[in-house]
C-alpha cells in the first residue's frame, strides 16, 4: 500500500494537537491532550505516542503513514531536539525525535515551531510564490525563520532566527533565557502584560484593564476594539519595539516580504499599524518601502499542522521524492 500520509504534531504549552495529513495538505483527522498534564517528559512522550498510534490506527492504518512531524518552540531540526527550552517544563536537552522514533518505528523530525509555520505558509500561505522571506511567530514566545533563494536557512548550528533573543535595550527587561533586554520581553505574551501594568502605573485614566484579574493579549486586544486609551497606548509601545526589531533584520537580510505569524498578531492594526511606521523610521533607506510586511492568513494551529505535515516529507530516510 502506498504511504500517501503522514503525522503532523504541534506542541504548545497548553495543548498538543496532532492530525493525520494527505499529500495534498488536507487534515484527514485530529486528535488532541493537554501539555500541561504532562510535566515530565517520559509521560508526555508515551502519552504523545499513544495518541499518534490509536489516530493512525483508526484512520486508515500504519501501512499509510510515512512519517512524523513535530512543531514545538526551542527545537532543533539539525538535532532532532528540545534544546534548553525557556517556556516549556522540561529542560536541558530533550531528543524528541529520536525517542519518538523509538517508540513508533518511524521517521521523525522535530523542528522549531517558527520553522513549522515558515514551511506551512511557503506551501499553502503568505509566503508562496515568494522566495526571500522571513516568518515571525509571536506568542508566548518570539521566534522567526529565514527563506534565502527557497531555502531555509537554519545556520552553523541549527539556531538562526532567534530574533526574540536579539537585544533592543541592554539595560532592559530580564528574558527567560537569562539575558536584559531581549526583544521578546516585550512583544511575547508576558512582556505585553507587564507593558500593560507599566503603562496602567503610569496614568490615573479609566481603564477596562484595571477590572481584570487575569489580563491576556487577547483581552487588551478587545479592550482597543472597545476604544480603551490604555489599551491602544500598550499595543503602540509594543508595535514600536516589533517595528525596530524588525528593521535591524530586514536591514540585514533585505527579505521581499516580513509575514507575522501567531496568537499575538491578532492584535491586527492596534499592533501592527504601529509596527509598519516604526519600521519605516528604523529600516535602511535603500530598502524602505521595498519590504512587503504582511500578516498570516492562516488559522495559527492549521498553519502549524500543515507546516509539520510539510516538514515530515522532508525526512530524508524516507523521502517521497527519492
Amino acid at each position: 500500500m502506498v504511504k500517501d500520509r503522514v503525522v503532523g504534531v504541534d506542541i504548545s504549552l497548553d495543548v498538543t494537537i496532532l492530525a493525520i495529513v494527505d499529500i495534498r495538505g488536507n487534515i484527514m483527522a485530529k486528535d488532541s491532550f493537554p501539555t500541561e498534564d504532562y510535566p515530565e517528559i517520559n509521560d508526555f512522550v508515551s502519552t504523545l505516542s499513544e495518541h499518534i498510534l490509536n489516530l493512525v490506527e483508526q484512520n486508515g492504518g500504519y501501512e499509510t503513514v510515512r512519517s512524523v512531524g513535530v512543531s514545538v518552540s526551542s527545537a532543533n531540526f539539525l538535532a532532532g531536539s528540545i534544546v534548553n527550552a525557556p517556556n516549556l517544563p522540561w529542560k536541558g536537552v530533550i531528543p524528541l525525535s529520536a525517542m519518538l522514533r523509538d517508540r513508533l518505528g518511524l521517521a521523525v523530525a522535530v523542528a522549531n515551531n517558527s520553522h513549522v509555520v515558515a514551511l506551512g505558509e511557503q506551501a499553502f500561505g503568505s509566503a508562496h510564490g515568494i522566495r526571500d522571506f522571513i516568518v515571525v511567530t509571536l506568542g508566548s514566545g518570539m521566534g522567526s525563520c529565514i527563506f534565502t533563494e527557497g531555502k531555509m536557512t537554519l545556520g552553523h548550528e541549527g539556531y538562526a532566527g532567534e530574533i526574540g533573543h536579539t537585544c533592543v535595550d541592554i539595560h532592559g527587561r530580564t528574558c527567560g533565557c537569562g539575558k536584559a533586554g531581549c526583544l521578546e520581553t516585550y512583544t511575547a505574551a508576558k512582556g505585553i502584560v507587564r507593558t500593560a501594568r507599566e503603562v496602567m502605573a503610569e496614568s490615573d485614566k479609566p481603564s477596562l484593564m484595571r477590572q481584570e484579574e487575569k489580563l491576556t493579549p487577547g483581552k487588551i486586544t478587545q479592550f482597543c476594539d472597545q476604544g480603551d486609551e490604555l489599551a491602544i497606548e500598550v499595543y503602540r509601545r509594543t508595535g514600536e519595539m516589533l517595528g525596530l526589531g524588525l528593521a535591524n533584520y530586514a536591514s540585514v537580510l533585505n527579505p521581499e516580504a516580513i509575514i507575522v505569524t501567531g496568537g499575538i498578531s491578532k492584535a491586527g492594526k492596534w499592533l501592527l499599524e504601529p509596527a509598519w511606521q516604526s519600521f519605516d523610521i528604523h529600516v535602511f533607506h535603500n530598502i524602505r518601502g521595498k519590504v512587503k510586511l504582511l500578516a498570516s492568513q492562516l488559522d495559527d494551529r492549521e498553519c502549524n499542522l500543515l507546516g509539520a505535515s510539510v516538514l515530515a516529507w522532508k525526512v530524508k530516510e524516507y523521502s517521497l521524492f527519492k
